[in-house]
């Protein structure tokens, strides 16, 4: 059985240390992790893989016993197994630069969604001060292989225009090749 463990609270040092050691304690296999620091909250997820007889309740209050005094917050989910591997897709890098109003994401996400794009991948950062504060987005997005990727990126442009973003699509291997250097 997989479950995946959704941490959230004040960052600080010794999240990943505090975590991963009572999933080891538990008997659990780390497969997958993603974590970052959004303005000083820690956010992270971690895939296990929890050994059979282990009671998800069990490891879930393991959990809060060490990660509750460090103000964190614990929330477990049972991952369905036998999940359909992922359609063909063609793998793009999207970033989009802009000063930063309401609407952004909502605007370039509804139009990846439009193409039946999945958004893999999202970081967004707003730089500067209140006024004047650009908005870099990065999306990491799976294009289904019908689609027509033409079209896909003039829709894409025209989107960002709209929006009053800059936008740069890279094929995802042309990406990694020219941040390879």
């Amino acid at each position: 059985m997989k479950t995946a463990v959704f941490v959230v609270g004040p960052d600080r040092p010794g999240i990943i240390a505090a975590v991963t050691r009572s999933l080891f304690e538990q008997g659990c296999n780390l497969e997958d992790v993603s974590q970052t620091v959004l303005q000083g909250q820690f956010v992270g997820i971690f895939v296990v893989a929890v050994p059979a007889g282990a009671a998800g309740e069990a490891l879930g209050r393991a959990l809060r016993e060490r990660l509750d005094p460090l103000g964190l917050s614990v929330h477990l989910r049972e991952v369905a197994a036998g999940a359909p591997p992922p359609a063909a897709a063609e793998r793009y890098v999207i970033t989009t630069v802009g000063p930063d109003r309401p609407g952004l994401v909502a605007g370039i996400s509804g139009l990846l969604a439009e193409f039946g794009a999945n958004i893999t991948n999202l970081k967004a950062i707003a730089r500067g001060r209140r006024e004047g504060t650009e908005y870099v987005t990065y999306y990491e997005v799976d294009l289904p292989g019908a689609a027509d990727g033409s079209a896909f990126r003039s829709a894409l442009r025209a989107r960002a225009a709209e929006l009053g973003l800059d936008v740069n699509i890279q094929h995802r291997e042309i990406f990694e090749q020219v941040h390879r250097v």
